[in-house]
């Protein structure tokens, strides 16, 4: 049974987030009331993984946290022989997602590892997929991720991205801060809890705006484009490489 998320509830000294010991114990609970359609996008992402991987090379999951993707993708290969990379820097959850991942038995050759996403060596891949992951590297080292990760991809393979966005119109950014913080509330979260998590996240989460991501991956190599899914600042990406 899932942990739930009360990492906020105190009143001491707020200190910057940080993917901890403890916060791998609740991650489950909550991504899955922060985060509009977590379980539609997770899904979805396994689907079109499954659709567009290629024999003899390697599905990225950037971030993979506590294995969300990787469970997904397993049951969506229904026994299909699959390469995939798990990646995150957080030992806490590295560890969780290899006790998950342990369930499953021999389910694909997985491979998880704890690093720095900048200090990936890619091999040739078909699917790479980054959920929540980007805004947390520092601004300037993004160009050259996403330039990477264009070029480990086989032509046809595709670069599937979520990310907290934000929208350069200030009457519409207060827009979707409200309306985010409205299902946070619905979801079980208190005032309290809401605002210290934003102190939390602040200068250690920095989102971008759409045209950003778009100018990036663009620039990077990217032709084909699509956003599949938008719920007010969440964005989920899909890009192929023609």
């Amino acid at each position: 049974m899932e942990q739930k998320d009360n990492i906020f509830t105190g009143r001491g000294e707020v200190t910057p987030f940080e993917f901890n010991e403890t916060v791998a114990s609740v991650f489950d609970d909550m991504i899955s009331r922060s985060v509009p359609m977590y379980r539609e996008i997770i899904l979805q992402q396994a689907r079109l993984a499954a659709k567009f991987y290629k024999s003899g090379t390697v599905i990225y999951d950037l971030g993979c946290s506590t294995g969300n993707f990787a469970s997904a993708l397993i049951q969506e290969m229904r026994g299909r022989e699959f390469t995939l990379s798990a990646i995150d820097n957080s030992s806490p959850m590295i560890e969780l997602f290899k006790k998950r991942i342990a369930a499953f038995g021999g389910a694909g050759n997985i491979t998880p590892l704890v690093s720095d996403i900048m200090d990936i060596d890619f091999a040739p891949s078909s699917v790479i997929v980054s959920n929540l992951t980007v805004q947390f590297i520092s601004p300037d080292k993004r160009d050259l991720l996403i330039k990477r990760i264009y070029d480990s991809l086989i032509p046809g393979g595709i670069f599937l991205l979520t990310e907290k966005t934000v929208n350069p119109d200030d009457d519409l950014a207060a827009l979707q801060q409200e309306f985010y913080y409205r299902l946070k509330e619905e979801n079980g979260y208190s005032q309290i809890e809401i605002t210290r998590k934003r102190e939390a996240l602040e200068n250690v989460l920095i989102p971008e705006t759409v045209e950003t991501h778009i100018n990036r991956l663009t620039s990077a190599g990217f032709s084909a484009i699509e956003i599949w899914l938008k719920w007010f600042h969440f964005t989920s990406f899909i890009c192929r490489k023609d």
